[in-house]
């Protein structure tokens, strides 16, 4: 006898007393890569053998996808988030490669130590298929969950709690978006979510806007990174509002990290002679002509906007000042 049940959006004829376990075994699907969540109730891997499936379930499967060693000078002892320590300070996405090898070698010649990464439902249709997983590993390199493409608190608090389940990731990236053409962030929507997620545990790192107001409350709700917008998500436009995250960076004592609007490397150095921590860039690596190339000037730019920070730039003059001194002048 089966019974009918609903797998990732499709119905699915299942043996009548199936558990989650015999699902996802049926599934040819490696425990430790996936999660599950059963009407909208995720189900712990310890429990799967226990939860019995039946008829009109609907049931989510779920795994990381593309989405969002080396780094630092010497001279830079590299930064800490949530009682992590990094030594590079660039971060990227996963997203827009051509294919995962591409996107793993992007990384490496990136030297980044941290990936954002979707969640994103497994595709059952051919579960033998190549995953991030396969080409970048989880225990060389940081992955960080994020809510790309969440529209409300709701929707990115289920995706963030089916990453926990999956790879029991709890340092995220908490992204809740107001509208689909501009992708800023909904501010109170987001504000909202970090509340949450902070009381369940997780260590939140915050996509947001460039407001130092709106900053510190994130930082006073409890998120261990703030993370401005230099300029709209993918739109490569450098960083508008120096001031704004000149501010941001003075006021605050969590680590600040510029993420979106970064197009080239020039961007990312201005981003760390501002002071931030860190910057996070996807599209204008994965959309450069060779983004292998472009990772590296990247890291290049992170590393030399940094030391130019720690140096200390020169105070600017409104006229010229000769290098060459006069006395002795012939």
């Amino acid at each position: 006898m089966e019974i009918t049940i609903e797998v990732n959006g499709a119905p699915r004829r299942v043996p009548a007393g199936s558990t989650v376990a015999a699902l996802v075994d049926l599934l040819a699907l490696a425990p430790g890569r996936v999660a599950v969540e059963r009407n909208l109730e995720i189900v712990p891997q310890s429990r799967w053998a226990d939860v019995t499936l039946e008829a009109g379930d609907r049931v989510e499967i779920v795994h990381f996808v593309g989405g969002g060693a080396g780094g630092a000078p010497a001279a830079d002892e590299g930064w800490e988030v949530a009682g992590r320590r990094f030594r590079s300070r660039l971060i990227v996405g996963t997203g827009k490669y051509r294919d995962y090898a591409l996107n793993a070698a992007a990384v490496e010649a990136s030297g980044a130590e941290i990936v954002t990464v979707a969640v994103r439902r497994v595709n059952l249709s051919d579960p033998a298929q190549p995953r991030l997983t396969d080409f970048i590993d989880p225990a060389r390199v940081t992955y960080l969950p994020n809510t790309a493409g969440c529209f409300t608190a709701e929707e990115a608090l289920r995706t963030l709690r089916l990453a926990r389940e999956a790879g029991g990731w709890t340092l995220v990236k908490l992204e809740v978006l107001a509208d689909p053409k501009t992708l800023f962030p909904d501010v109170i929507e987001t504000l909202r979510a970090t509340e949450v997620l902070v009381k369940e545990g997780f260590d939140v790192m915050v996509y947001t806007s460039d407001d130092p107001v709106v900053a510190r409350r994130l930082e006073e709700a409890g998120a261990c990174a703030v993370m401005p917008l230099g300029a709209p998500i993918g739109s490569g436009l450098g960083i508008q509002n120096r001031v704004n995250i000149r501010l941001i960076v003075e006021q605050a004592k969590v680590p600040v990290l510029v993420d979106a609007g970064v197009g080239t490397a020039s961007d990312a150095a201005i981003a760390m002679e501002l002071g931030c921590d860190g910057v996070l860039m996807n599209t204008a690596i994965a959309e450069a002509k060779d983004p292998v190339r472009m990772a590296r000037a990247m890291k290049a730019a992170v590393e030399a906007g940094r030391d130019a920070y720690l140096a200390g730039r020169m105070q600017p003059r409104r006229y010229a000042d000769p290098s060459s001194p006069l006395a002795g002048l012939i």
